[in-house]
């Protein structure tokens, strides 16, 4: 029989053993989202209902293409960790595997279309 203080059974303890990691990138996202998320909204407000030539002339300009690019990724980014924690919470087995793989492809997806397509209106 082995004898285990509580902290010993704590240590080691957790899905991928990166609660810390994972509890401060979204701490860090959602900090950047609270910048971000006024600024894409005062850009993409005032180019709301203008022309195809009034949005590509705005997205054109290096501040607005800028603040497009990083909330889209910071966005994404916080989604997917914030899944990913939730899917390692409540599921086990197969179904937990195939979630979290489906999620990663899903978010990577939407980072890359919303991507191309920003760098498509700023070129």
């Amino acid at each position: 029989m082995r004898y285990l203080t509580d902290r010993k059974r704590a240590l080691g303890l957790g899905a991928a053993k990166s609660g810390t990691e994972h509890h401060w990138i979204l701490i860090v996202t959602g900090v950047a989202l609270a910048g971000l998320i006024p600024a894409f909204v005062l850009v993409f407000g005032r180019t709301l209902g203008g022309s195809h030539e009034e949005v590509v002339a705005t997205f054109s300009r290096p501040f607005p293409a800028l603040v497009a690019l990083l909330t889209l990724w910071v966005g994404i980014y916080h989604f997917r960790k914030g899944a990913q924690t939730a899917i390692e919470d409540y599921t086990r087995g197969i179904r937990r595997t195939i979630l979290l793989i489906a999620m990663i492809c899903v978010s990577y997806t939407a980072m890359a279309a919303g991507l191309y397509a920003v760098i498509r209106i700023a070129l």
